[in-house]
């Protein structure tokens, strides 16, 4: 495959996860969808596009692709997730989930027995500064329970994405986990069905998220990948924080404050240096 389609294909995963947060941000914010049914919305639209996806591949979805342990990984992110956005926003958001994704993936590793060198352990201090400096009371915080939710998501992925290495053919493993994961936002949106708010252009906004910026985005990504070296499949995701900053600033007029600037640069920054280091150490 050549290196444009590559970087096309790579270009349009980053772009779809980064609109997760943007397309989220925008329903709670400018709709009266509440995050259940948000939540509920596209888990249901992911999976039937992901299903869609492999029958048009001529592949079927057994059960026993995935796994009820990941599901519910997933439903713990997704939940939390939109729960978070009611009052974050689109930079900040996904800012606070990729850190805390890193940081979990890290940390197990870590756990597990793998010892980081000197430089991955500055990357990982300065990642964690940048976190705290980010949380930090002051007239640009985020509010804490939102930002301690949209930490949750982040740990949730984080499980999820290492629960799913190895676990077999990663579109198949993906549908099968969103199938299960069906079942736990639906009684999510039964518990909370007293606060249930349907809205048309909510809704639009979540099957969007769904069936477009998850199931589409996690395709591309998964054609994407392979074409990839470990080191830059996971430097190149520092970039969904950055666009959907972008899409904040540009889509939702959202301001791009110095705090949410500087505190981005070190933890971005920090996880840079946390890769390439772990990449030398490999070599």
């Amino acid at each position: 495959m050549s290196p444009l389609r590559t970087l096309l294909l790579t270009t349009v995963a980053m772009t779809a996860f980064a609109g997760n947060s943007l397309l989220c941000r925008a329903a709670l914010r400018d709709t009266d969808i509440d995050a259940a049914t948000f939540t509920s919305v596209r888990l249901v639209s992911g999976a039937l596009m992901l299903w869609l996806i492999l029958s048009l591949r001529g592949n079927r979805v057994p059960l026993k692709q995935g796994s009820w342990g990941s599901a519910l990984a997933l439903f713990a992110y997704a939940a939390a997730f939109s729960y978070a956005y009611g009052g974050l926003s689109a930079a900040m958001g996904a800012l606070l989930l990729f850190g805390a994704v890193q940081a979990t993936m890290i940390s197990i590793g870590i756990v597990r027995g793998d010892r980081p060198r000197l430089w991955q352990w500055l990357g990982f201090v300065l990642a964690f500064a940048g976190l705290v400096g980010l949380l930090l009371p002051g007239l640009t915080a985020p509010p804490l329970f939102s930002s301690l939710l949209m930490i949750s998501a982040g740990i949730a992925w984080g499980i999820y994405s290492l629960r799913a290495k190895g676990a077999g053919e990663p579109t198949a493993v993906t549908t099968g986990n969103f199938i299960r994961a069906v079942p736990m936002a639906l009684a999510l949106s039964l518990v909370m069905m007293a606060g249930a708010r349907i809205d048309m252009a909510g809704m639009g906004y979540a099957i969007a998220s769904g069936a477009i910026a998850s199931g589409m985005g996690y395709a591309v990504w998964y054609m994407a990948l392979p074409l990839l070296q470990a080191t830059t499949a996971a430097t190149v995701q520092l970039s969904v924080p950055v666009i959907a900053a972008v899409g904040g600033v540009l889509l939702l007029s959202e301001p791009l404050t110095l705090r949410l600037v500087v505190a981005g640069i070190a933890i971005l920054g920090g996880i840079a240096i946390v890769i390439r280091a772990g990449q030398k150490k490999a070599a």
